[in-house]
């Protein structure tokens, strides 16, 4: 199943070079470059704002989105590159990568905790903590998850879910080789205060 890919919107820039990017500029726009998927480059403007928004929004580079540019087919982007103001910081061009469907990207896909009812740990109190709301995963453009689940059924108070724990979808893996840690089931605060108090008592006898 594949996830809302969001929209950025882009008009084609005429003319290259600094003095077209610097006009650009002048006029609300961040000049930018589309290339790659077996098609000429293209020169865009993107609104500054709009644009900044998307990067205050975090994740501007490992985010896929739905490239739209009038008098031009949709196509899917990744972002390679953004170049900075070096004393404003501030976006002056950016570099975006057609996607191939059958490409292999790096993205964040969200984490769904599922069937809470059917976990010991939490009728007893306990409560989910949850390490990683969102994983970063290898997938293919054409079919990127808009979540994986973690099943809660069976799940004990001091129980630790790690990324080997959970199905993934087809295709998508862990960018991270190593097993870490997506969630936890914790006990209540009352009971982990008695267990403190327990823990403190032993140490001073």
């Amino acid at each position: 199943m594949a996830g809302e890919i969001p929209d950025l919107i882009a008009e084609v820039r005429t003319g290259t070079g600094k003095g077209a990017a610097r006009q650009a500029r002048r006029e609300g726009n961040v000049p930018g470059i589309v290339y790659g998927g077996g098609a000429e480059p293209l020169a865009i403007n993107i609104n500054y704002y709009s644009l900044l928004k998307r990067l205050k929004a975090g994740r501007f580079l490992q985010t896929l989105f739905n490239l739209k540019v009038e008098g031009h087919e949709d196509v899917r982007v990744i972002c390679r590159g953004v170049q900075r103001d070096v004393v404003k910081d501030l976006p002056t061009h950016v570099d975006l990568m057609r996607i191939r469907r059958t490409t292999r990207i790096n993205l964040f896909i969200h984490v769904t905790f599922v069937n809470h009812e059917k976990a010991p740990g939490l009728k007893k109190g306990g409560t989910v903590t949850i390490v990683r709301p969102e994983v970063e995963l290898e997938v293919t453009a054409g079919d990127i998850p808009d979540h994986i689940t973690v099943d809660l059924t069976g799940r004990e108070i001091g129980d630790v879910i790690h990324i080997g724990d959970i199905e993934l979808p087809s295709g998508a893996k862990p960018t991270i080789t190593r097993n870490f840690v997506i969630a936890n089931i914790a006990a209540p605060s009352g009971l982990r205060s008695a267990e403190d108090e327990a823990e403190e008592e032993a140490e001073e006898a």
